[in-house]
């Protein structure tokens, strides 16, 4: 799923080039003991229940969803938000104006009363993870493949919002393993969120479209904001006179500094990942899928730069807009050029055509890769118009004015 899962991204630090990380990626509730035992080893002082609990305040509780597609971070008690600057951009150029240009020159509230409301923005705060998978299967087991895909979603909705019903709460069932398993994620939304500080677009972009998906990094890539509750400690819309939210837990920040050798654990929501994919799901994207995303996102781009560079107040208007587009233009340009550099295609290839050689004579598995590959043969030729009607109509801002 593209934002809506929380995982533990453990890293055993070490600051010298040629050291080499142990990593790997876990939902927090489904952290096995093996896992854990080797994070310890390697230098992780904290239970399993303090990074993930549903019954005691836990680590999970000052990591939230910020926006609806980042990860942020709670630093205080009083709701004090960390998230990256590109995350909080289009809420800092919409409280920009031509004459108060928060983008361009940053912005830093000396009090609370200074603090600007993020209109649209929310905080989404991880209430537990439940594991629904019997309950989905039961509703599924009949459906052919056609049948499955028309009907999944609409299922997976029914069963989120019979299980939140009257909770106030609001979930969301993500298909994990390739709908091996389904796991409802129940949140609480909080609407009240306000800019705090943004440090001015040339710390807070620094390098632009030609730095971001690179590394090493030399961005201040960071802003600050907090959410607000009702005085009754509720979620609620934008009121004069909301409190700010206090926190179930609020990450504490060291001034100790760090050292080689430790432990460091990244925890938040990252978008998917797609290292379980066919070399024919490979070369679809390095030949046509990508390829024509970047083309069609080169106009987009060209002709509202235009735009942009005429008019200051044009320029904050589709700033936001801007930037997402070029966000994942840089994407699929680099996901392209990293895939053939380092020949991603053939190695799936080998690794495929050893499990033919294992599967031969399995009937169960046998004729698994032959089929992907007359699947992908008759979708090949219609592959482009999907990408162009997704990217070039469909993603259109005009369909949304239209409606």
């Amino acid at each position: 799923m593209k934002r809506f899962l929380v995982f533990i991204l453990a890293i055993q630090f070490a600051f010298k080039p040629v050291a080499k990380a142990d990593e790997g990626m876990w939902l927090p509730m489904l952290l096995g003991e093996q896992v854990y035992a080797d994070m310890v080893k390697k230098g992780l002082k904290v239970t399993k229940e303090q990074l993930y609990s549903i019954n005691q305040a836990s680590i999970k509780d000052a990591i939230i969803i910020f926006g609806g597609g980042c990860t942020g971070e709670i630093v205080s008690k009083e709701g004090l938000i960390f998230t990256n600057h590109h995350c909080g951009y289009n809420a800092i150029a919409a409280a920009s104006t031509v004459e108060h240009n928060y983008l361009r020159d940053g912005f830093w509230a000396k009090t609370k009363q200074e603090e600007i409301p993020a209109a649209g923005v929310h905080a989404q705060f991880l209430v537990k993870i439940v594991d629904v998978t019997d309950k989905v299967n039961e509703k599924i087991k009949d459906l052919k493949a056609l049948e499955l895909t028309q009907k999944l979603n609409g299922i997976l909705t029914e069963i989120a919002n019979k299980e939140t019903e009257g909770t106030g709460y609001e979930g969301r069932i993500a298909s994990m393993f390739k709908g091996n398993q389904f796991l409802l994620f129940v949140y609480e939304r909080y609407k009240d969120v306000r800019l705090v500080g943004t440090p001015a677009e040339s710390i807070g972009k620094f390098g632009g479209d030609t730095d971001n998906w690179e590394w090493p990094r030399h961005t201040g890539d960071f802003s600050i904001f907090r959410v607000y509750m009702s005085k009754d400690g509720k979620p609620a819309d934008y009121a004069a006179d909301n409190v700010p939210y206090k926190a179930k837990y609020s990450l504490p920040v060291s001034i100790k500094g760090v050292k080689d050798g430790d432990f460091a654990m990244i925890f938040g929501y990252p978008g998917g990942t797609n290292r379980y994919e066919t070399s024919y799901g490979v070369k679809l994207k390095t030949d046509i899928e990508n390829p024509s995303l970047v083309a069609l996102r080169d106009q987009r781009l060209k002709y509202m730069h235009e735009e942009m560079i005429k008019d200051p107040a044009v320029k904050l208007k589709l700033a936001g807009y801007y930037a997402g587009v070029a966000n994942y233009w840089k994407f699929f340009d680099g996901e392209s050029k990293q895939l053939l550099k380092f020949k991603t295609y053939e190695e799936k290839q080998a690794n495929e055509a050893a499990f033919a050689a294992w599967a031969k004579g399995k009937s169960e598995y046998d004729n698994l890769f032959s089929d992907y590959a007359k699947i992908y043969d008759a979708w090949r030729p219609y592959a482009k118009h999907r990408v162009y009607l997704n990217e070039g109509i469909l993603g259109s801002p005009l369909l949304a004015m239209a409606a």
